[in-house]
């Protein structure tokens, strides 16, 4: 990874939280595990010590790409330019969201936190109260109207 990733604070912050806790205790308490299937004999009829084999490979490669992340990331904070750390609401439908904008790391649409990259992202990034704009979606344009920014 060569490429600076953009991330707030908060998301570094939880990045960080995440390698700590696999790094700490799930990691130690998978290597007994293994250890544990190990010793109990016949290792190619042993389910246990297969699953436990290739949790650990995964987890290997997930503290590594945080560790990748985390050190090739830039904490950007642009709440007066309307970019990532904001929180925009906006009104769409007659409806009230209130999405905030966050790095590609960080991004969780279910909490309503979305990209900068992602298309919603991309056309909130700038924008000024009471701005309208228009949004491609698979369902069609959505027309947006921007009700504050924080």
């Amino acid at each position: 990874m060569k490429k600076q990733i953009q991330v707030t604070q908060k998301g570094l912050d939880a990045l960080k939280q995440e390698l700590e806790e696999l790094i700490n205790f799930k990691r130690p308490a998978l290597v007994a595990r293994l250890s544990n299937a190990r010793s109990q004999g016949d290792l190619s009829e042993n389910s246990d010590y297969q699953n436990a084999r290739e949790e650990l490979e995964f987890m290997d490669g997930r503290i590594d790409e945080l560790e990748a992340v985390i050190k090739n990331s830039a904490v950007v904070s642009d709440v007066d330019g309307g970019g990532i750390g904001t929180k925009v609401t906006v009104k769409v439908n007659g409806a009230i969201h209130t999405f905030e904008v966050v790095g590609e790391w960080e991004a969780d649409p279910s909490k309503k936190k979305i990209s900068h990259t992602s298309p919603l992202g991309k056309a909130l990034i700038g924008r000024k109260v009471g701005e309208k704009f228009d949004v491609e979606a698979p369902a069609g344009k959505i027309t947006y109207e921007v009700v504050a920014i924080e």
